[in-house]
């Protein structure tokens, strides 16, 4: 298996690797924003940064950056790493505040920097010596959420000092939000009571084989003030290995550091395995610490991508798609090889029923 992969990886090189950039499901714009950096000769790290940019700069983007959402005190932080294949060097930034693009920042860390990682109140002096300017990056439809789910939190006894009743959470949001649409109001509903991860992981390859990735991301909603989960966290939320391949992830990044997933996907890859049995070997990981119990895997997602030198790519996710009427919606991820970006099924360690 590992000979294979080697020749594999070695007929790449000779043969003239394809470009080619993956992403997660909301990172289709990415995906082609990257393509039309390397198709104009631009260094791999810049394409992913360029693409990941337009889902931070993004107000009705709710996963990353501006008009992410908050954490408990209605504060949007925001985490970000990046790694450069040619280089091999890396830079990330946790609890990041009031600032747009932090995948940017964390570019600057590891270029300008002999550090890794820089967090909170430091990351936020460090953006603001180089320029980057301060602003409120919670918008009105992201404290719309926050505040519908203030009011849906409950004591043991039903209790809430924020508002009433919830027996009938739509006329009842109608009420407290009179101004606001109701497809708006469902929205804010869903992400009140089951919380988003919020996140986008970018990964590509050009024609000289060389290779990057960034991932991105708001975090977990309603998360305690601080809490950091596995983007900026090389390793996990995030690996490039030039010689192998890259991997990303995003949902429940807890899950994610106790498997050291994209390093273990890659790892995996090393040996020989392909990109979608990489990701699905880190899955039954992470499956396994929980010794397999579905009730408990049920209370959470995770997706890994993972791009090999060869141009070989895959996504994977712990559960399969919703099923709603008999028919299943499965989980996708962006895939853009020099035409129109597309999203492909991923596949998947689990099926719901």
């Amino acid at each position: 298996m590992a000979g294979s992969a080697g020749m594999s990886i070695a007929h790449a090189r000779a043969a003239g690797a394809k470009e080619i950039a993956i992403a997660s499901s909301n990172g289709a714009r990415a995906c082609a924003r990257a393509m039309e950096v390397l198709k104009a000769g631009g260094d791999t790290l810049e394409a992913v940064i360029a693409g990941v940019n337009l889902n931070e700069e993004d107000p009705g983007d709710s996963s990353v950056g501006y008009g992410g959402l908050p954490n408990e005190d209605g504060v949007v932080e925001l985490d970000a790493s990046v790694m450069h294949g040619p280089s091999r060097r890396a830079g990330s930034v946790a609890s990041l505040r009031n600032i747009k693009t932090p995948s940017k920042v964390a570019r600057l860390v590891m270029e300008e920097t002999d550090h890794i990682m820089l967090v909170g109140e430091g990351a936020l002096r460090f953006a603001k010596a180089y320029g980057f300017v301060e602003e409120n990056l919670l918008t009105e439809k992201s404290r719309l959420a926050w505040l519908v789910w203030r009011k849906s939190l409950r004591d043991p006894r039903g209790h809430n000092n924020w508002g009433g009743g919830l027996s009938k959470p739509t006329a009842w949001l109608k009420r407290q939000f009179p101004g606001v649409d109701e497809s708006t109001l469902a929205w804010a509903w869903e992400v009140a009571v089951n919380p988003p991860t919020g996140t986008i992981n970018c990964l590509a390859l050009n024609a000289k084989g060389e290779m990057s990735g960034v991932t991105t991301t708001s975090g977990l909603a309603w998360k305690i003030a601080g809490r950091v989960g596995d983007s900026p966290i090389i390793g996990a939320g995030l690996f490039v290995d030039q010689d192998v391949g890259a991997a990303g992830s995003t949902g429940r990044g807890e899950e994610n550091i106790r498997v050291a997933g994209a390093h273990t996907v890659v790892e995996d890859m090393r040996r020989g395995m392909s990109p979608k049995e990489a990701c699905l070997d880190v899955l039954k990981r992470i499956a396994r610490n929980f010794n397999n119990d579905r009730a408990k895997l049920a209370q959470f997602d995770i997706s890994f991508y993972a791009l090999r030198k060869d141009g070989e790519y895959a996504g994977a996710s712990l559960w399969s798609g919703a099923v709603r009427e008999g028919k299943r919606t499965p989980r996708t991820f962006a895939v853009n090889d020099g035409g129109p970006s597309r999203l492909e099924p991923c596949a998947y360690l689990l099926e719901r029923s």
